[in-house]
């Protein structure tokens, strides 16, 4: 292995995949789940209310998934880069940066309802949660990484696209 083109190749033994758990990142992993599916949940009755509102449904399915996610992937990354399969043996700042992401668009719908900028703008939050997510599935099909991956994992993130994109669209419709 050329250790030019592979920093692993250096990495001390002390910082393998073997030390590193994947335990916390699969937990963040499920709360991010759970949290969201119930902001999806309450936000498949509320959209539909008279007058119709995404507020806590997005603090729920876009806030805090997004802060989760940003815990995963930023502060918890080595354990995440293990639970998935793409642990290099040091910091992936490319990975912190997708923590980054997820924090955005948590934070903007978080300022969103705060701010009462309006239905529009809180699904906005779901259009853009969703679209990310959709074409990271796209991206991953695409690419032909699917073959390196668990089925179940890319399934979850298409499944999570739609519902995100759909509760977008609906609250764009009741606006």
């Amino acid at each position: 292995m050329n250790s030019a083109n592979h920093p692993e190749a250096n990495v001390p033994a002390s910082t393998s995949s073997a030390q590193v758990s994947p335990r916390p990142s699969a937990i963040l992993m499920w709360l991010t789940y759970i949290v969201g599916g119930v902001g999806f949940f309450i936000g498949t009755f509320t959209v539909q209310s008279d007058p119709p509102s995404l507020s806590i449904a997005a603090l729920l399915a876009v806030t805090a998934t997004g802060v989760l996610s940003f815990f995963r992937h930023a502060v918890f990354n080595r354990s995440d880069a293990v639970r998935g399969g793409w642990d290099y043996g040091v910091r992936n700042n490319f990975q912190i940066e997708v923590g980054l992401a997820n924090l955005a668009w948590g934070v903007f719908a978080l300022v969103a309802v705060i701010a009462d900028w309006g239905l529009v703008a809180v699904a906005s939050s779901f259009l853009v949660s969703g679209f990310y997510f959709a074409f990271v599935t796209v991206f991953v099909i695409v690419t032909g990484d699917v073959k390196d991956r668990k089925i179940g994992p890319l399934i979850g993130i298409a499944v999570w696209a739609i519902m995100m994109t759909s509760m977008g669209f609906m609250g764009m419709a009741a606006a």
